[in-house]
């Protein structure tokens, strides 16, 4: 087997393809309901959290919509950090949705610089959320998540909607 590391698509083992082979099963029954709470249950472990984690059938893009969708109301402001263009995504999906949105573009190849951030949520102070791309693909950039949700949460106490699909 050929082993690509791209985003997308990527070869499937032979024991994936076998069961991708059976009989589905019913996605309201007891089966479907036992599969989905383990897997999920073994999520919170994989991602070391106690809260609910969600499993989102649809692209990369749909599970940012839904992040979106779910957290921001039309009229809420929200800032997006991007360094490329999945994170430009997160601004065009804002957009259509009705958010009052502040873009933080940073050159490409570079990283969220955490003054200027601080800058725009001192500036902005009425946005209700911060988005951003934990790796962003079309660069290589893996923004310091763990610095940014810092200033986002502990500093200004934001919610912070993350990209982290690569």
């Amino acid at each position: 087997m050929v082993n690509l590391r791209i985003p997308g698509p990527i070869p499937v083992n032979d024991d994936i393809l076998e069961a991708m082979g059976t009989p589905m099963i019913n996605h309201r029954g007891p089966e479907f309901k036992e599969i989905l709470y383990r897997t999920t249950d073994r999520l919170k472990t994989v991602f070391s959290t106690k809260n609910d984690v969600y499993i989102i059938t649809g692209s990369g893009t749909s599970a940012m919509e839904a992040a979106v969708v779910n957290t921001l109301s039309p009229g809420d402001k929200a800032i997006n950090a991007t360094v490329g263009v999945f994170g430009n995504r997160f601004g065009v999906i804002s957009e259509r949705y009705g958010i009052d949105l502040v873009s933080l573009e940073f050159p490409f190849g570079s990283d969220v610089d955490l003054d200027v951030l601080r800058n725009c949520l001192n500036a902005n102070s009425d946005a209700k959320a911060v988005m951003v791309t934990h790796n962003e693909t079309s660069t290589g950039v893996a923004n310091n998540l763990e610095a940014i949700a810092t200033v986002v949460k502990k500093e200004y106490d934001k919610l912070i909607l993350v990209d982290g699909i690569s």
